[in-house]
């Protein structure tokens, strides 16, 4: 083995076997192949394995040490999703002179695992012999995951789509077919109905698009000066015009607030959401804290924290580490179960942090606290 290679790896060397290529320069940059999180399978000219770490023993469910010495197709007998045996197929070793890698594909190891492989051919010299053929293995469980959580994401999206367009369908199509039969109120509620329900389409399509921003990296915040004393006023005063009691809601402001640079409207519908969830599923007072808080960016002394509580129920202990992920609901009164992990995507992508717990009275409490970010040219 070369110099440098971990005692681990020691043990799990070939005797007499020079170290391959690739487990070497790992070794000469201080890195242990069993600290790779993928499996790496090594194989010499000869076509034997000299190298087989911790995750390929992982995913293959075979020990290094049964691996190491045999031949490629027997240490790691693949067959792809019609039967025939990999490396037959591939003939890594007498196939054409200028391959240098395979692709990485679904195959089956035995049992009918799936297993994400990928190879690389090392040759000595273009088009000369291989010399080592170098394998990456990768467990199909992440995607598997990913599959199945955009499954659940349409189920849901069809399932909430189904509703409201049925009923603007049902009710256009009735007032086409009969509009003298109807009064001039009956008239009105119906399109009142459709136009509520034509709202709720476009909040689910608003949703999808905030998720996939977010899922992918490219959520846009246009940062300006925000006053989110004077936001969190605006929705309580929405929620009173709207039939709220005004005495249902305590807004606490501490003095002085830091500057806040964030984008406006992703911060409005951070808390509108909060709000509604607490209006909603809570009970008695909302309360609402604005104060100073340590900043959750490095380099930054201060930043600025909202408390939303109310003095319903509460969120079961249980469910506390499942309320920011996707289709999580409270309770069964409505909702996408898509708000807050929206809302948490969004203080993320403003560099701060949001939590969930209980509140002093019993009932829930999110706190979100983000970075004054104030940009460098007025700092």
């Amino acid at each position: 083995m070369s110099v440098g290679m971990s005692s681990t790896r020691e043990a799990r060397a070939v005797p007499n076997a020079s170290a391959p290529q690739s487990a070497g320069d790992l070794a000469e940059l201080g890195i242990d192949p069993d600290a790779l999180p993928d499996g790496l399978v090594v194989a010499d000219e000869h076509g034997r394995v000299v190298c087989f770490n911790a995750a390929a023993e992982r995913i293959t469910a075979t020990a290094a040490a049964d691996a190491l010495g045999q031949r490629l197709e027997k240490a790691l007998p693949l067959e792809d999703l019609e039967g025939r045996r990999w490396w037959q197929l591939t003939d890594p070793y007498g196939g054409l002179a200028i391959r240098v890698r395979q692709p990485e594909r679904n195959l089956l190891l035995p049992g009918g695992r799936e297993v994400l492989v990928s190879a690389r051919y090392v040759r000595t010299r273009p088009t000369g012999p291989v010399h080592r053929v170098v394998v990456s293995l990768r467990d199909t469980e992440a995607r598997r995951r990913t599959e199945r959580s955009h499954a659940e994401l349409i189920a849901t999206v069809a399932h909430e789509l189904r509703s409201p367009l049925t009923s603007v369908k049902g009710f256009t199509a009735t007032l086409l077919a009969k509009w003298e039969r109807f009064t001039d109120d009956q008239k009105r509620l119906m399109l009142e109905t459709v136009d509520a329900d034509a709202d709720r389409v476009t909040r689910l399509i608003a949703e999808l698009l905030d998720i996939s921003r977010i899922d992918s990296g490219r959520l846009e915040l246009r940062r300006q000066p925000v006053d989110i004393g004077a936001a969190v006023g605006r929705h309580i005063q929405a929620y009173v015009a709207a039939g709220q009691p005004a005495d249902r809601f305590l807004l606490r402001i501490e003095q002085p607030l830091p500057a806040l640079w964030a984008d406006p409207d992703k911060i409005d519908q951070v808390l509108s959401n909060l709000l509604e969830n607490a209006v909603r599923h809570g009970e008695g007072t909302v309360t609402i804290d604005v104060t100073p808080a340590p900043s959750p960016r490095e380099g930054e002394d201060v930043g600025t924290s909202v408390i939303v509580s109310d003095e319903g129920t509460g969120i079961p202990e249980e469910s506390m580490n499942r309320v920011f992920t996707r289709f999580w609901r409270g309770s069964k009164r409505g909702g996408t179960g898509l708000g807050l992990y929206i809302v948490k995507g969004i203080v993320e992508a403003h560099g701060g942090a949001i939590t969930v717990g209980r509140a002093s009275d019993g009932g829930a409490e999110f706190r979100f606290t983000l970075p004054v970010s104030v940009p460098a040219y007025l700092a």
